[in-house]
């Protein structure tokens, strides 16, 4: 099932940007064979904000992994702007994480040893150290971390690593940002505060945005839900 926009943005009209077609993904366990993805249809345009629902096991993790570039369909086609993603090899594919795609993770995935500002300045392209941290400072600062941009992630609570988590997927200035349960470590009050800023964001720089979810409040945030169930799109 896909669900239409809600009321506080209309949805884009404009080019696919992502495009699932028949996506199928199975894994061997030994002599068995588990087919997670079973033939998925999916569509994200630019500028949209959609929210990817399903039960645990339903492959809304393994597909943001195929989107994304992280591994590789076993039957089926993934186009980016409208041409076949064809990563043979492992640079190929950082390649194209580098300089198309931001990630957030339900986990964070930020290193300890690094503070806030280093953390979103370590995906950044090539460019000279003082550029990298304006532009992170910019980052920080838009998603409300100004004054914590030197505490390591020991220091900042989860909501706050959250953030750092979210800036550090906009360095690179990504064409898509895809996040997998943003929300799914934090509060009930943390995780009101992250929707909002991602809704923001979303409003601000006009992200095109895919975030699988079990939550109901990232579900009314988005512009449109696709639900999957049984590794298909119900």
């Amino acid at each position: 099932m896909q669900q239409g926009c809600n009321q506080w943005r209309r949805c884009a009209v404009s080019k696919v940007v992502l495009s699932a077609q028949d996506v199928r993904k199975r894994y061997h366990l030994g002599s068995k064979e588990l087919s997670v993805l079973k033939g998925v249809d999916f569509d994200l345009h630019k500028g949209e904000f959609v929210a990817l629902q399903g039960a645990s096991g339903s492959g809304k993790s393994t597909l943001l992994q195929l989107l994304g570039g992280l591994d590789r369909v076993s039957s089926g086609s993934i186009l980016f702007d409208g041409s076949p993603l064809f990563l043979q090899t492992a640079a190929e594919a950082a390649r194209f994480r580098g300089k198309h795609v931001g990630f957030v993770f339900q986990a964070y995935h930020l290193l300890p040893d690094l503070d806030a500002l280093e953390n979103v300045m370590l995906p950044a392209q090539i460019q000279s150290e003082s550029q990298l941290k304006v532009r992170a400072k910019e980052l920080l600062d838009k998603v409300g971390l100004r004054d914590r941009m030197g505490h390591r992630p020991s220091e900042l609570s989860g909501g706050e690593q959250q953030r750092v988590a979210i800036a550090r997927s906009l360095m690179n200035k990504p064409k898509i940002v895809l996040a997998d349960e943003p929300t799914g470590n934090l509060d009930s009050t943390t995780e009101g505060e992250i929707i909002e800023l991602l809704k923001q964001l979303h409003e601000d720089r006009q992200l095109t945005l895919l975030v699988a979810t079990h939550d109901e409040k990232v579900a009314k945030a988005a512009q449109r839900v696709v639900c999957l169930k049984d590794g298909k799109v119900c």
